[in-house]
């Protein structure tokens, strides 16, 4: 049966005839570029067409010239007339102002019209400033945290505590983030070797609905893409409180018609406001070379290098801070790490023809990560402390090719997409170990090599015909586990596949509206450890969920997304690498509502909000027992924005997330928080000076949260409670910034 609806996907864009119309691509003027999902209206009855990433379009007209309004978020809008040739047409679009008043919902480009846009406007309108933000361009997604500035942050997302990604998939160019069977926990997702400045795109969809993107892609995946040139160079210095200082450059080094190269580097350094100093330090550099080796192919080569060490104060328990043995700000034990990744990729593009791509990746990492932390300080070694090291080196190899393909049957539009992967993730030494000092190692508890590769396949149909989008899309991933337990000389190994389907559909009920409805099944691998200890009941836990949703204008500068929706896990599981046990649960449910607003009030001036609820609980359990730890269950993000091409311009925005249960039964609860930032910049055509005020109301707000049993030491007997990281309190930072 799978067979034969990937042999159906494949017939029916390859037996229809295509169709003439008006076949384009859309650059920036400045960088020739592709403007990515750009509008193509034609004046004369409003009829309009969508670009795809690389700036393509193919719009039909019944007669032999037009006229042609083009738009882009963020660009001028350009008009111009067309006489039918037969020939490509390229439009150059100059860098403007954000109008919502120019976007117009249509079909055609699934989960693109309203996402992709609500990103787009959002990253012009409020540029990426630390590499903490970039997910939080997510709406309804938090970040916590909780062991210093170079751990991965913890994620929340619609009713899931993500940990540090289980359940979602990140992705940077192509470049896989998260990081399979990790020492810390599964999907380890650190996106600190980032430069946020060079972000140009940070692309979403919650759910599992999207056939690109396979393991861990349950409560969301996030693409984010970096600048393929630069437009300038730039040098940035930024200072602030608790001893922070930054510095940035991004240059050009090659400046061509058919090649480019540039460079960009950061040092970033910081004690936080901790008793004892974090001394944070972080240094990133990526570099990226592009040449077109014709005019309808070109290659791409990207390398990036990340090194950060730091301390840190770890989660304290609240009655440390009620009983006078360390302040807010202060430690039980001496905790920290040091981290480092290296990226190379190369990436290849060839426009077989006006309706033809093949797209493919190599890549590699090089990656090492060591941790000290202690979150049960003596409870189980009065003596020593409980404190452990996590530690491991890992090399990723992969590929992954994708072959797009375009076709028209009259008025019915058809595009193919499938795609092929592999990936290998070998580990040295995953170690999990009982130490003293962050110096002494008293025994391991864990240690051995992981050996894991995924391949996958997948196809996906989007037939647009008049105002509807039939979305349908499979994808098969098979893995096999191994791994070499150096403390029992044991060798396992285990093989697995699943198959993933979905089914979305968009209807356009008018110029305003536009529903649609996401149905698909998803799925995460469990850590190598623990498929071939045979703990877990599932070894790829599936997730099937549904989306009802609408996008609507009611007014032309207003733009309104909104989604009921259903997410259902066969099996909560987690492994906890802290304790290097594994902690097995029955399947869960969630469903919530997401709402996004933006608003246009003026020209120069923005609003925005987020709202987002979630009801998350155990399927199995009694009620009143039922509920799943830290999952969000109120959350909301907004702000008003002011921007100028020059001159002054600014923001202020908030977070807030409600209280919610900490554990099983509600007993503990993490506590919610407001938290308000500000920003005022002053922009001229040769530099940019700014000021960034984060927690303006100095918020007492607890970061991450947890329920932990814990024993201090001169307690005679153990205490479970709240144990939390203490959030930032009013932090001040000015920045210059000097382009050339």
């Amino acid at each position: 049966m799978k067979q034969i609806f990937i042999s159906a996907l494949f017939f029916i864009s390859t037996t229809v005839s295509a169709q003439t119309g008006i076949a384009g691509r859309i650059i920036d003027k400045v960088t020739k570029e592709p403007v990515e999902y750009a509008m193509v209206q034609l004046v004369q009855n409003g009829e309009a067409g969508l670009a795809d990433k690389e700036g393509q379009f193919n719009i039909a007209i019944a007669t032999d010239s037009a006229e042609l309004l083009i738009t882009g978020i963020g660009y001028e809008p350009s008009r111009m007339m067309y006489a039918r040739t037969g020939k490509t047409i390229t439009v150059e679009l100059q860098r403007g102002m954000v109008n919502l008043k120019e976007l117009v919902l249509t079909s055609g480009h699934f989960n693109n019209n309203a996402s992709n846009a609500i990103s787009k406007i959002d990253l012009q309108l409020r540029p990426v400033k630390s590499s903490q933000e970039l997910l939080r361009n997510v709406p309804g997604l938090f970040i916590a945290q909780h062991q210093g500035g170079g751990k991965a942050e913890q994620i929340f997302l619609r009713g899931y505590d993500i940990d540090h990604g289980t359940d979602i998939q990140v992705t940077v160019d192509g470049l896989p983030v998260n990081l399979v069977s990790h020492a810390h926990g599964q999907g380890y997702a650190d996106l600190h070797f980032v430069i946020p400045e060079l972000i140009k795109n940070i692309d979403y969809g919650k759910g599992p609905y999207y056939k690109e993107h396979g393991n861990l892609n349950t409560a969301a995946y996030v693409q984010l893409e970096t600048k393929t040139k630069l437009d300038k160079n730039t040098v940035q210095l930024e200072g602030g409180s608790f001893n922070t200082f930054r510095a940035l450059a991004m240059l050009k080094l090659l400046d061509k018609k058919n090649q480019d190269a540039y460079i960009a580097s950061e040092i970033l350094y910081s004690d936080g406001p901790f008793k004892n100093a974090q001394q944070f330090n972080r240094f990133n550099v990526q570099a990226r070379y592009n040449l077109a080796l014709t005019p309808k192919s070109k290659i791409s080569f990207t390398t990036s290098l990340l090194n950060s060490r730091w301390n840190a104060g770890g989660q304290i328990p609240q009655r440390a801070i009620d009983n006078g043995t360390i302040t807010r700000f202060g430690e039980i034990d001496g905790e920290g790490g040091y981290t480092g990744r290296f990226n190379a990729s190369i990436k290849s593009t060839h426009q077989l023809s006006s309706n033809s791509s093949f797209e493919n990746q190599a890549f590699y990492s090089r990656y090492h990560f060591n941790l000290f932390s202690n979150f049960t300080f003596f409870l189980n070694d009065p003596v020593n402390g409980d404190q452990i090291r996590q530690k491991e080196k890992r090399d990723i190899l992969g590929y992954q090719a994708k072959y797009t393909l375009k076709k028209y049957a009259g008025n019915v539009k058809f595009t193919t997409t499938a795609g092929a992967g592999v990936r290998n993730d070998r580990t040295h030494n995953s170690g999990l170990s009982h130490t003293k000092d962050m110096t002494t190692l008293l025994d391991d508890i864990q240690l051995g090599d992981i050996n894991e590769t995924n391949a996958w396949v997948y196809a996906d149909e989007k037939i647009s015909m008049g105002k509807w989008l039939i979305n349908p899309g499979i994808r098969a991933d098979w893995f096999n586990f191994k791994y070499n337990n150096k403390l029992t000389a044991m060798q396992q190994q285990q093989s697995r596949a699943i198959v993933s389907p979905a089914l979305n559909l968009e209807y356009n009920l008018s110029k305003k509206i536009q529903l649609y409805v996401k149905t698909g099944k998803g799925f995460h691998s469990n850590d190598t450890r623990v498929v071939l200890d045979n703990t877990a009941k599932k070894i790829l836990p599936a997730v099937y969920g549904t989306d009802l949703g609408l996008t609507w204008k009611p007014v032309p500068q207003l733009l309104v997304n909104a989604a009921v929706w259903y997410l259902r896990s066969e099996q909560e599981f987690v492994y906890v690498g802290d304790e290097g046990i594994v902690e097995a649960g029955g399947s869960s449910s969630r469903q919530g509502i997401d709402l996004s607003l933006r608003y246009q009030l003026t020209k120069n001036i923005f609003a925005d909000a987020n709202i987002n609820l979630a009801k998350a609980r155990a399927i199995g359990e009694a009620k009143g027992n039922n509920y799943i730890p830290l999952a969000p269950t109120v959350t909301s993000t907004g702000g008003i924005n002011y921007q100028a091409t020059s001159g002054l311009n600014g923001s202020l925005r908030y977070r807030y997330i409600k209280n919610r249960p900490a554990n099983e039964d509600g007993s503990v609860t993490a506590l919610g928080y407001f938290v308000a930032d500000a920003s005022l910049n002053y922009t001229q055509k040769k530099y940019e000076i700014g000021l960034v005020a984060e927690n303006l109301l100095n918020t007492k707000w607890n970061e991450a949260q947890f329920e932990t049993t814990s024993r201090l030491k001169n307690e005679p007997d153990a205490v479970t409670e709240l144990h939390f990281t203490p959030g930032t309190p009013f932090f001040v930072k000015a920045r210059i910034a000097v382009f050339f």
